[in-house]
């Protein structure tokens, strides 16, 4: 018996013709991009796919003309910052196509944007309120920074202009302020940057340096670029650091899950710069405001000293003064008594000062005898005579 059969054409023509009736018209249809490739000629070729905790459910290729793509593609750029890229989640109208040579594929003919950054903003949210639950939003915050934050770990991509702006802003502070810097290299940016900054964090603790500090720099860029920052597997391990952790890692408009569990937090690598000069600043301050009210303590206590030793002076020079008048007074005095007792100032008042022949004082006739010799001393001589007669 002879089986029936199609051919493959016809197969193909059939299951066109079964798909494009069950989807005549445009359709909204959303996917993860993960893989997108521009050409050339202006067309852009995308792999979607979908996936659960269980792996790829699905996946397609798309296909984006020329003529649609270099509209859709500056527009999509304008409102999210960044390109379409690997990673994304977006929300295309798509016109589903089979064809019997290429099989089945989306000619996509817009996107929305604005889908795009919602979905970033909702697992934004989901992380935020995660990391509240797990208790991890405010562990950073406990550590302690150093009095003066000296060793320094850097978490940034060498070729970053906000890298070499911290670092010329550092080294070239007003203050001539030293500090030192260590570059541990690191994607910042795209979906391998969270797993390559945890892999920097580790080799800091590897190190075996004792860093006072770990600092992550950034300095802006698109949204969607900058959305690695809000992953939780990042923000984790930062939020459970044992070195503060400080983040630079946006512009104004920035403001990223790992800048919430992060130790400390600035807008831009030069205001970071500025946050840590302006520590030392601080302690330049204090330190001289201390040797200010030191010197003016002993400036004090120097004037105190000098006038309790000028009173000294001047209580030592009244009493030697004193002392001296009271000595001088005590002197004449006692030149005046001994003036008054000289036996020559007597002779001159009129008196005479008898002495017996062995030049003895006479102090009277008792013990003198007829015959004896004795002499009396005047003022102006003296007479020597003999004792005829004692009464």
């Amino acid at each position: 018996m002879e089986k029936e059969f199609i051919d493959l054409f016809e197969l193909q023509t059939q299951l066109k013709k079964g798909i494009e009736c069950l989807f005549p018209s445009r359709i909204w249809v959303r996917a993860e991009v993960s893989a997108v490739k521009a050409r050339s000629g202006g067309h852009c070729y995308l792999e979607l796919s979908q996936s659960d905790e269980k792996g790829l459910t699905a996946k397609a290729n798309a296909i984006i003309w020329a003529s649609k793509y270099r509209f859709i593609a500056p527009y999509f750029q304008s409102v999210t910052g960044s390109p379409v890229s690997e990673g994304m989640v977006i929300l295309a109208e798509v016109q589903v196509n089979y064809s019997q040579l290429y099989g089945f594929s989306l000619i996509i003919n817009d996107i929305d944007p604005e889908y795009s950054l919602g979905i970033k903003e909702l697992e934004r949210q989901r992380t935020i309120e995660r990391l509240g639950k797990e208790g991890l939003l405010e562990l950073q915050k406990g550590l302690s920074l150093p009095q003066l934050p000296y060793r320094l770990a850097v978490i940034s991509a060498e070729d970053a202009a906000g890298y070499r702006d911290f670092v010329r802003h550092i080294e070239e502070n007003a203050y001539g302020f030293r500090l030192s810097l260590e570059l541990y290299p690191a994607l910042m940016q795209g979906a391998d940057c969270p797993e390559s900054i945890i892999t920097a964090l580790d080799a800091i603790l590897d190190s075996g340096n004792e860093y006072d500090a770990v600092l992550i720099l950034r300095g802006g860029g698109a949204r969607l670029d900058l959305a690695c920052f809000d992953d939780y597997g990042l923000a984790a391990v930062i939020a459970q650091y044992p070195l503060p952790v400080l983040t630079a890692i946006g512009h104004d408009q920035d403001f990223h899950v790992c800048d919430m569990v992060a130790y400390e937090y600035v807008k831009t690598p030069t205001a970071l710069a500025d946050y840590i000069l302006s520590i030392y600043e601080d302690e330049d301050a204090r330190l001289s405001s201390y040797m200010t009210r030191m010197k003016l303590a002993f400036g004090s206590r120097i004037s105190a000293m000098e006038s309790y030793v000028g009173m000294l002076g001047s209580r030592i020079r009244g009493g030697f003064s004193l002392k001296l008048a009271a000595m001088e007074a005590s002197l004449r005095l006692l030149e005046a008594r001994i003036g008054a007792a000289d036996p020559r100032k007597i002779l001159e008042r009129g008196y005479a000062l008898a002495v017996d022949g062995e030049g003895r004082v006479m102090k009277g006739a008792e013990g003198s005898s007829p015959g004896d010799r004795m002499s009396l001393m005047f003022a102006d001589g003296t007479l020597d005579c003999l004792i005829e007669k004692v009464r």
